[in-house]
């Protein structure tokens, strides 16, 4: 499917020249650094050197100073504890954090992650059961809880007090918890609203050893389990974020927790992770334990110390990644065949697929690949415990959760985002659900919006490149959501020899401008180009920079997001 190639708006020329000027720059980087907000020599050196003082006072959160009194009053008279968290990466790593993190202040602890297909996402009745069968008197919720109203009443039916650490958006009511930390309350003045879930957690913990005059080591011991949750809850990267997973990177490539060095070991990549490294390398892995058994032994693995058998766990959750892959794989290659042998289905403006003997551990990442093929608001179905759950996946631009709003009075429940979002229904109201939000989604997107979209940070000259502006590049990382690598585009480039295919569909190609130097190429995807690219014939890219390591040797590489031949 071709791409719309956007181009970012101009700057202002102006500042773009000072900012060039003051830190010695190549204008197209200072254009880039303006474009994401940063117009001052201030700003450039706080976004060019993160450090941990910079982040935010964690009492300035509300609710906080009530969190940690409740905790203290806890371990001080030795009440049970129940650190309580999502199944999901977020999720997992907010547990093994303020597990990790209590137990050294108390036995009386324990965790407790829901079972996907008997509890459901959020707090549970189940869980909230458990507490109260075995004498928990204290709730710590992390990635979750903010919508649990009547959950939250329940257990304070038994005197079960809750603290919440949330950073979904809350509904029209906060739940009466002793203690709610949610930087989206409409009333909570913390400075950064942006937070992942273990990212709440890791604040806790600071408040906790802020109070008590603990030293900062006690919870910046955590910050590469706070940058695996960054990374995988696909939250923004910049302000607090941006610090978190710097040194969280720092300490991954360099002093990881024993749990995610032996998962490192297993997937075969143990060092210069990236942000994109850890999306698709540990994330999945972390979430494949939840997917296909239970999230509690992903939460074990986290916690293993180094005379453990870390090890042993990441090969068993491996092993359930691997098991993940061939439900992924069989059931995308399923519901590819339901659409392309469907007429009506591929003119839809939709896609709403379902079967009831799909696994419901992966119709998300199925949802997610079936919008990467069609490009379109997405909804992959299956049955599940006596209704039919559905994972839903957005294109950009488009809001998901307001179309599947519009469709509310057919759905048991649903919950999620602009771009993501879960559902539930009864059987009998599928074809009704799938006719409906086709009729909404129809009525409200914006038929560009249909089109994938590159987004272009800026146009340059090959003649640019050269290792001062990668250096400075490369400072710009970690690359994340609001802050992603940049973009570049060059025109009346030409091949210096013929393209060549590699793996299964790819391109490799060296291209030139008249005063440049030659830069190898490598387009993913874009293999159909090597019969229409030819030498002395001008052409344009779009591409990231990036550093390519062969044999202890490193050249700057182009990764080509799109051709276009002029």
């Amino acid at each position: 499917m071709e791409k719309r190639w956007v181009l970012a708006s101009s700057c202002n020329d102006a500042t773009v020249k000072e900012i060039s000027d003051q830190l010695n720059i190549d204008r197209a980087l200072a254009q880039i650094l303006v474009q994401r907000n940063i117009c001052s020599f201030e700003e450039a050196r706080n976004f060019f050197r993160p450090e941990i003082a910079h982040l935010h006072d964690p009492f300035l959160m509300k609710d906080m100073d009530k969190a940690i009194e409740r905790i203290d009053l806890a371990l001080e008279t030795g009440e049970k504890i129940l650190i309580y968290g999502d199944y999901d990466v977020d999720g997992t790593t907010s547990v093994a954090l303020a597990y990790s993190f209590f137990s050294q202040l108390t036995s009386n602890i324990e965790y407790y992650i829901p079972d996907r297909y008997l509890e459901g996402y959020g707090i549970s009745t189940a869980g909230i059961d458990y507490a109260n069968a075995n004498g928990f008197s204290l709730i710590i919720a992390l990635d979750c809880g903010i919508k649990s109203i009547d959950k939250i009443d329940y257990a304070n039916t038994f005197g079960i007090d809750f603290i919440i650490c949330d950073h979904h958006l809350p509904g029209d009511a906060i739940p009466k918890a002793l203690a709610v930390l949610d930087p989206k309350r409409s009333d909570c003045e913390y400075p950064f609203k942006e937070l992942a879930g273990c990212g709440i957690g890791f604040k806790l913990a600071q408040a906790y050893c802020q109070k008590h005059d603990l030293p900062k080591e006690k919870y910046l011991q955590y910050l590469d389990l706070v940058m695996v949750s960054i990374a995988a809850d696909i939250v923004p990267v910049v302000g607090e974020n941006r610090i978190l997973a710097y040194y969280g990177l720092k300490k991954l490539n360099n002093n990881p927790c024993e749990g995610l060095r032996a998962l490192m070991e297993v997937s075969g990549k143990t060092e210069n992770y990236t942000i994109t490294d850890v999306v698709f390398t540990l994330g999945p892995r972390i979430n494949a334990a939840g997917r296909i058994d239970h999230a509690k032994h992903a939460v074990a693995m986290l916690l293993c110390q180094a005379d453990g058998n870390a090890l042993e766990q990441s090969v068993e959750i491996n092993l359930k990644n691997t098991e993940r892959k061939t439900y992924d794989q069989d059931i995308t290659r399923e519901a590819l065949a339901l659409i392309g042998d469907s007429e009506i289905l591929i003119n839809k403006k939709t896609t709403v697929v379902f079967n009831e003997n799909w696994h419901k551990g992966v119709i998300g990442i199925v949802a997610s690949r079936l919008t990467e093929k069609y490009y379109r608001p997405t909804i992959v179905l299956t049955k599940s415990n006596g209704h039919v759950a559905g994972s839903a996946r957005s294109v950009a631009g488009f809001d998901l959760y307001e179309a599947l709003s519009g469709c509310a009075h057919l759905l048991d429940q649903y919950g999620g985002h602009k771009f993501a979002a879960g559902l539930t229904m009864q059987q009998h109201n599928v074809d009704a659900f799938a006719d409906k939000f086709e009729e909404i989604v129809s009525a409200s997107i914006a038929d560009e919006l249909l089109i994938p979209m590159i987004k272009i940070d800026a146009e340059i000259e090959l003649a640019q490149i050269d290792g001062k502006f990668f250096r400075v590049l490369a400072q710009m990382g970690p690359f994340g959501p609001e802050n992603m690598a940049p973009v570049f585009v060059t025109h009346d480039v030409y091949l210096t020899q013929h393209a060549m295919t590699v793996g299964a569909n790819h391109l490799k190609i060296n291209i030139k401008q008249q005063n440049s130097p030659i830069f190898e190429g490598i387009a993913f995807g874009l293999a159909e180009f090597e019969k229409l690219l030819q030498p002395k014939v001008p052409f344009s890219v779009c591409y990231t920079i990036e550093e390519n390591v062969w044999r202890d040797k490193k050249r700057l590489q182009l990764n080509i997001k799109g051709i276009k031949i002029n």
